[in-house]
């Protein structure tokens, strides 16, 4: 049976006062602005008992009254093997994958391609039950176009361990990225909070009173076009260091979605950001032992950064 739809009854917050409708309904119930504006125009919302527009301004004490659907079916693994991506380690307790561009960690709305889960359904691989269906063993995500290593949980101890060191900041977590020109200073962090973007529901940006968010870089080859960075993550937000780069103007070069130049990225033949998670390293949850993993760089990073090199 549909459990059914959801109907909330809310007074704006002197904190969303001015704010348009969509963008207040998307922070107070957690909505994307998308599916906001969705309620909107099928008549899910009234604003003092009226039906607003989705670019009507919200005021301070106003009854906003919202229609939520009701919750979606949960999202299935699909087991199936990834061409491409490699176990790096496997115990009992967790699994080491090198993941390559073009697969997710886990299935999510909107998403028909392979991910880490599936492939690992599919060879046979058993994972901690912790967390939503669709995201079981899940303690961390790299995004869909970045590379590299990412660790899976096998065990709920495993699970649980994992999860508290990531969330405790205890994982080193090193990324190399090739971004466009040359910053400075050359080593250097970034310490500002990332928010979704108000207008584009697969972005994000910095912005006042988002989560905070810090990245470390320093500069380990400097050439004509590009520099190739060692970027450490003390947090781990969404898209965090393509998100810091892009606010510094220093876009990772194939990276069009935070501002990267277009004709630069086909120079090096890159349809997808310069980005891999080239080290991972922490406290092996049944051990309490130190463990480090690295991973070289794929193909097509390999060739983009020849290029660079050779255009000194």
């Amino acid at each position: 049976m549909t459990p059914p739809a959801d109907r909330r009854v809310v007074h704006v917050p002197g904190g969303l006062a001015g704010e348009r409708v969509d963008a207040a309904i998307a922070r107070m119930f957690g909505v994307s602005r998308t599916k906001a504006a969705d309620l909107v125009a099928a008549g899910d919302v009234q604003l003092d008992g009226a039906t607003p527009a989705k670019s009507e301004r919200v005021e301070e004490g106003a009854f906003l009254e919202v229609l939520l659907p009701a919750p979606a079916e949960p999202m299935s693994v699909v087991p199936t093997t990834v061409e491409g991506l490699r176990i790096v380690h496997d115990d009992d307790a967790l699994v080491v994958i090198d993941k390559p561009a073009g697969v997710a960690a886990h299935p999510s709305v909107g998403w028909t391609g392979p991910t880490v889960l599936g492939h690992l359904a599919g060879a046979g691989f058993g994972v901690a039950t912790s967390g939503v269906p669709e995201r079981q063993g899940i303690v961390q995500r790299l995004d869909v176009g970045t590379s590299g290593l990412m660790v899976v949980a096998k065990s709920e101890h495993g699970y649980s361990r994992l999860k508290s060191a990531f969330r405790q900041r205890q994982v080193d977590k090193t990324y190399h990225a090739l971004v466009q020109g040359h910053l400075d200073p050359l080593r250097g962090s970034v310490d500002a909070p990332i928010v979704r973007h108000r207008k584009h529901d697969y972005k994000y940006t910095v912005g006042e009173g988002g989560r905070s968010s810090v990245t470390h870089y320093d500069t380990l080859e400097a050439h004509r076009f590009a520099s190739l960075l060692e970027i450490k993550l003390e947090t781990g937000r969404t898209h965090q260091i393509r998100v810091h780069m892009s606010a510094l103007h220093h876009p990772c070069v194939g990276d069009l979605t935070y501002g990267a130049d277009p004709v630069l990225a086909r120079r090096v033949g890159l349809a997808r950001q310069w980005l891999h998670a080239v080290r991972l390293g922490f406290a092996h949850p049944a051990s309490a032992e130190w463990v480090e993993f690295s991973s070289p760089y794929p193909a097509d990073l390999t060739a983009a950064l020849a290029v660079i090199r050779a255009a000194d």
